[in-house]
């Protein structure tokens, strides 16, 4: 069973075959993927790495967290499932009330 990790600190500039060519070192990369700023196209700065097995996902975190990639300290974990956020509400936030603290 395939075990997928967390990748953060990453630099704006790395992609999803740097990934793989990272993690391949330490076993078969199912997937890879820098998530990416749906507005600007620009990098978020972290990722996920699917590794084939959680030994070869293990020997990656040991390899990988806190050594360096393109001049910043790699974040390498065990990725948890994402937690469901309450959808995002339109309009303004904060509920201004344009007659506050006046006596007219």
């Amino acid at each position: 069973m395939s075990s997928k990790l967390y990748v953060g600190n990453l630099t704006y500039s790395v992609r999803d075959d740097d990934l793989v060519q990272q993690f391949s070192a330490f076993g078969q990369v199912q997937s890879a993927k820098v998530m990416m700023e749906r507005d600007t196209g620009r990098s978020k700065g972290f990722g996920f790495v699917e590794m084939s097995n959680s030994q070869e996902a293990e020997a990656a975190i040991q390899g990988l967290h806190g050594k360096n990639m393109g001049g910043r300290d790699l974040t390498v974990n065990i990725a948890r499932p994402m937690e469901a956020r309450p959808p995002r509400s339109g309009g303004f936030g904060g509920g201004y009330d344009g007659n506050r603290g006046g006596n007219y």
